[in-house]
């Protein structure tokens, strides 16, 4: 009952979350010049379902940093909700491939829009997020 409850706050229940999927077999470390006038560097660790405050979703994980010293973990938490609504107006769901572009976008306005991350974040994906990355790809 307590884990439930913690869940549906959007707390850790104390269960490790599950392995990450879809991890290249060779990883790159890209680079992005953010407008915030940082240059991260980051690495695709993969994804895995997820769901916050009892909305399923994925969340794609990066491996970053704007130093080369000191390394975090950046996430992006898409909930199933928030592509509903394009893919009822466009009448046809995003491949996993889109889904995964939109979440790289979406990392790429965390970088542009933030401070010198230095520690472990998450961003959650909207549906307003989806519409404007989904316009930008010009999916």
């Amino acid at each position: 009952m307590l884990r439930k409850l913690l869940e549906q706050l959007g707390l850790p229940s104390g269960d490790p979350p599950p392995a990450l999927r879809g991890r290249p077999r060779v990883q790159r470390e890209k680079t992005y010049s953010a407008d915030s006038g940082y240059v991260y560097q980051y690495v695709y660790a993969g994804y895995r379902a997820a769901s916050r405050a009892g909305a399923p979703g994925q969340e794609f994980v990066f491996d970053c940093t704007s130093d080369r010293s000191s390394r975090f973990q950046l996430s992006i938490f898409a909930p199933d909700a928030s592509y509903a609504a394009w893919e009822r107006d466009f009448g046809r769901e995003l491949n996993e491939v889109e889904r995964f572009a939109v979440a790289k976008m979406r990392l790429f306005e965390v970088f542009d829009e933030s401070d010198r991350i230095g520690a472990d974040c998450e961003a959650r994906l909207t549906a307003e997020d989806v519409a404007r990355q989904v316009a930008a790809l010009d999916l």
